[in-house]
């Protein structure tokens, strides 16, 4: 075969051009498939940190919102109620929260950054369903002994108002808190850690 006529040079740029739309044919037809395997964006809002004005939750009252489908508690606790968390030790399975789950901002007796702010899931650990809300004292249905807290009426687990479960009732442990942080006095994160908040 003669090659004494053929330019090197053309050969070398067709290859070198056949190269290049060769490459970005394969990343036109990759993008699509990549771009399918992502979560779509609902599913990453449904994740995606919830950010809650606790500015206008009056002493005493309890706000929900939800956090990745689940419903969350935000409950604005009364001097009292602080008072009152103190004398229920000796009734809770885990008042020290040793086997619950919680971050390390709020593994202490009141389970939360700030004492009057308590924040956690509203899903009782035993079987999943969501407790009422009673702050009410002694009430007829449930005893001379309840200071207040939160009731499971599917299998009648016991909460105090941190969160610490009764003993002998079928929640083994102290209901859940979410990672959270505050970015303001009035003005917290649920879903983000706490490590560099203000408090």
């Amino acid at each position: 075969m003669n090659n004494e006529g053929v330019d090197k040079s053309k050969r070398q740029f067709l290859t070198s051009a056949i190269t290049v739309v060769g490459a970005v044919g394969t990343g036109y037809l990759a993008v699509p498939f990549l771009a399918q395997m992502q979560p779509s964006v609902k599913a990453m809002a449904a994740g995606a940190p919830v950010e809650v004005d606790i500015g206008k939750i009056e002493p005493g009252q309890l706000l929900r919102v939800a956090w990745r489908g689940k419903p969350v508690w935000i409950l604005n606790r009364t001097p009292p109620v602080l008072e009152t968390l103190k004398t229920l030790d000796d009734q809770l399975r885990d008042p020290l929260s040793q086997e619950s789950i919680q971050p390390a901002s709020s593994k202490n007796p009141v389970r939360s950054i700030k004492p009057e702010i308590f924040v956690a899931l509203g899903l009782c650990t035993h079987l999943g369903c969501s407790p009422t809300f009673r702050p009410e004292i002694a009430p007829n249905d449930l005893g001379a002994n309840w200071k207040g807290g939160f009731f499971c009426p599917c299998h009648g687990s016991r909460f105090d108002l941190a969160g610490r479960v009764y003993r002998g009732v079928p929640a083994p442990t102290n209901l859940e808190i979410p990672p959270y942080r505050y970015i303001s006095d009035t003005l917290l994160i649920i879903g983000e850690p706490t490590e560099g908040a203000s408090a």
